[in-house]
């Protein structure tokens, strides 16, 4: 049996028309996977399906879905089921990360905005799919974090305990939906995306000087834990917070 095999399984990844979201989006469907690629702009969400391609295996869908908009969530995923059948995947991928160098000029509105993306959405998506998912076949759902999470530095300190939350809720559903629903967290390091193209090669190795990698990662090496934490091969993984960061925690 190839426990990679998604076959017949129906993945959501939000954020995934580009970067992180659209590598794993392609993981995912290249594995079997009918995969719903969402984002807050529907025809970036329709580019990224026509530039994915055809696969012999799996298909891939645009689908508009801003996540911090609680509103949006159910009448998303009720969709989704009554079109694909079911939903057995969801990977919780939307994000911003403004940095502030200045924390004392942070204003509330773009607090509220980062708090809203990256953890009340997540949260709300978590809580809907979880229970549709419970009420059927069960399903995994895996939330991309940072390894900001774990190793903030000031300048990211919204987008860090955003994050850090965003690991608590993790814990808590892999327990609220169990044994059917497993719920998991990657943490990235620093990956070379569409973002990292517009880093200078100072910054680049600053990043990469201390890390045992000696590289930034590969989006294919996000996409293929992804996966598998998404299959059969992952049954007894739940409640997991799993750094990849070219062994960034390892470094004191």
């Amino acid at each position: 049996m190839n426990t990679s095999d998604l076959t017949g399984k129906v993945a959501l990844v939000t954020g995934a028309s580009r970067g992180l979201g659209l590598a794993i989006a392609r993981g995912l469907r290249d594995a079997g996977a009918t995969v719903i690629v969402s984002s807050r702009k529907l025809a970036a969400c329709q580019e990224a399906v026509a530039g994915l391609g055809d696969s012999p295996v799996g298909s891939a869908h645009p689908l508009e879905l801003h996540v911090g908009k609680w509103d949006a969530i159910e009448p998303a995923l009720d969709r989704i089921i009554a079109e694909f059948g079911r939903l057995d995947i969801v990977v919780n991928n939307a994000g911003i990360a403004p940095v502030a160098e200045d924390l004392a000029s942070v204003t509330e509105s773009l607090w509220d905005k980062i708090i809203e993306v990256n953890l009340k959405g997540p949260f709300r998506l978590m809580a809907a799919a979880g229970a549709r998912m419970a009420a059927a076949d069960g399903g995994s759902i895996i939330n991309i974090s940072s390894i900001g999470a774990l190793r903030p530095s000031p300048p990211e300190t919204m987008y860090a305990a955003a994050k850090s939350g965003l690991n608590a809720l993790t814990l808590a559903f892999a327990q609220a939906y169990a044994p059917t629903v497993r719920v998991n967290c990657v943490l990235p390091g620093g990956f070379a995306t569409d973002m990292a193209e517009h880093w200078d090669d100072e910054f680049v190795a600053k990043i990469v000087d201390r890390l045992p990698a000696g590289r930034l990662g590969r989006p294919e090496e996000i996409a293929g834990l992804v996966t598998h934490l998404a299959g059969d091969a992952a049954s007894y993984t739940t409640g997991a917070i799993i750094p990849v960061d070219g062994g960034r925690t390892a470094v004191y």
